[in-house]
């Protein structure tokens, strides 16, 4: 038996002991704890549980629309409950996950191996130990699938219906705090060689996912993460080591991170020739287009909620950008007719979801709500009409096309209609 573990079950003996004693000095002895219980009660603290009144969880559905072969394996997606969200930090246990068509290996931490090979001058065999004994960094970062609140193709009618929720519109991101070796520490150990400009990250999965990430990026802000949220990072979020992309869309995050290789250019893998070119308008694919726009979104009022009565609510909700930090946050109330500009929660991290909220009084009356943001580049999220002229084309092509519409960061509206009930209205 674990020493420490026999430690704590003495002292909660112990403790029980006392307090039957105690109890007993002044309203009469009474028995103390059975040992059973007590075994009973140091399990169940060893590792905590939310209170059973808390009710918030993710939702989704086997579901792999973009199936090209008859025994290609099901998908299976589940959402973050961002309308219960508070702060920046999506719990470890709410990220949100694709699957992708398999469920997470079962790795043994202590047989898992990292490879760093290609065009270097030392090739690396790193186990999870040697990673953990370099100097480590911890940032706060969210991660956001290239799908995420998308109108058309993938999930499209739910995500335009009116009874949508934020967490069918916008749950595919989460943001958590990543602890690891920035991927450029590792890959200066190695020394990578000047004829090298892409690295290729492949997982440990029994699809072996790999990326074509361009190698300035890897050297950047990069991030090989073995802890998220102050304990390692989770089986389906990618354990022992999950490679941490910031800003990028969420393919580029390579989970069960085994390998890396470094090449002259992109290899050209199934998710960049099939699954993640952005398809146009036009009928053309833009490949290679990583960094996710910014975004906001309003969860409380927002979809599917019900303001009790007229007078004071706070709105709040989240703001990210894949190009750095939020730096301004505006709300209106009325339709965009009007803009005011949200109270920005602190930290203020860059790639990272950020906190909004402003002041508002309901007075019954029938009204739109929508927050738009602008990241530390100058860049402000646009308007659905603003996106569809930009890709050369009109809104409809959002509400009837079949296509996967990918990157998709256009305001979200929230209809708040006079008895208090919150629509989607996207359209």
């Amino acid at each position: 038996m674990n020493p420490k573990q026999t430690d704590r079950r003495r002292f909660l003996k112990n403790s029980a002991a006392l307090a039957g004693l105690a109890v007993g000095a002044s309203a009469g002895a009474l028995p103390v704890a059975a040992e059973p219980a007590l075994e009973h009660v140091d399990e169940l603290h060893q590792y905590g549980e939310r209170s059973h009144f808390v009710e918030s969880v993710r939702v989704g559905s086997i579901n792999n629309p973009e199936r090209r072969l008859p025994n290609e394996p099901r998908d299976f997606g589940l959402k973050t409950p961002l309308q219960d969200s508070a702060g920046i930090i999506t719990p470890s246990s709410l990220h949100y996950i694709v699957s992708h068509g398999y469920e997470p290996p079962d790795i043994n931490p202590r047989d898992h191996r990292l490879l760093i090979h290609g065009m270097v001058d030392r090739p690396l065999i790193l186990s999870l130990e040697d990673i953990q004994r370099l100097p480590s960094v911890s940032r706060f970062h969210f991660i956001e699938c290239h799908g995420n609140s998308t109108t058309g193709g993938l999930g499209g009618p739910v995500r335009i219906s009116p009874d949508a929720t934020v967490q069918d519109t916008h749950g595919s991101t989460s943001c958590s705090q990543w602890t690891g070796v920035p991927l450029a520490t590792i890959l200066k150990e190695a020394g990578v060689q000047k004829s090298a400009t892409w690295i290729i990250a492949e997982g440990a999965d029994q699809n072996k996912h790999s990326k074509s990430i361009p190698l300035q990026k890897a050297m950047d802000d990069a991030l090989v993460a073995y802890a998220q949220n102050g304990e390692p990072v989770r089986p389906e979020q990618g354990y022992p080591l999950r490679l941490v992309i910031p800003g990028w869309q969420g393919i580029n995050n390579v989970k069960w991170l085994r390998r890396i290789d470094l090449v002259d250019e992109p290899y050209m893998g199934m998710m960049e020739i099939s699954r993640y070119p952005r398809l146009m308008p036009d009928g053309k694919s833009r490949w290679f287009e990583f960094e996710m726009g910014p975004k906001s979104v309003i969860t409380r009022p927002s979809g599917g909620q019900r303001l009790a009565t007229q007078g004071f609510y706070e709105i709040t909700g989240l703001a990210w950008s894949g190009g750095g930090a939020i730096r301004r946050v505006e709300v209106s109330t009325d339709g965009g007719k009007t803009w005011k500009d949200a109270r920005i929660h602190e930290p203020i991290a860059s790639k990272s979801h950020t906190r909004f909220s402003i002041a508002w009084n309901w007075n019954g009356e029938e009204t739109m709500l929508q927050s738009r943001c602008t990241d530390d580049k100058g860049v402000v999220q646009p308007s659905l009409a603003e996106v569809a002229k930009h890709w050369g084309t009109d809104i409809d092509f959002f509400r009837k096309s079949t296509l996967i519409v990918s990157d998709l960061n256009a305001i979200q509206p929230w209809k708040v209609n006079q008895d208090g009930s919150v629509k989607n209205a996207i359209f």
